[in-house]
């Protein structure tokens, strides 16, 4: 089942997220190497927050992603949310 994770960014961001930029996308990379994460992006302009699209279990597995990430541990993220996305052209089953 796929999964989308929504952030909401600080007001700051861009000047925020550099101490935990490269973590942040090394994170994000093992999980996309993993095969959870299927894709994910910034939304720009404006840059106040991001997508993700996740293939998983669980919205719990998407959780516990969320929850480890250095943006959301270090405050960069504001807030964030998990919905079930039911694909109905593309992807892959």
């Amino acid at each position: 089942m796929y999964f989308a994770l929504f952030y909401d960014y600080v007001p700051d961001v861009l000047e925020r997220r550099k101490p935990h930029r490269p973590e942040h996308l090394a994170y994000a990379g093992a999980a996309h190497d993993a095969g959870r994460l299927v894709m994910a992006g910034a939304f720009d302009p404006p840059t106040d927050g991001a997508l993700f699209l996740f293939k998983a279990d669980s919205a719990s597995d998407v959780e516990a992603f969320a929850k480890s990430d250095p943006y959301v541990k270090n405050g960069v993220v504001s807030g964030w949310r998990v919905k079930p996305w039911n694909v109905v052209v593309g992807g892959q089953s």
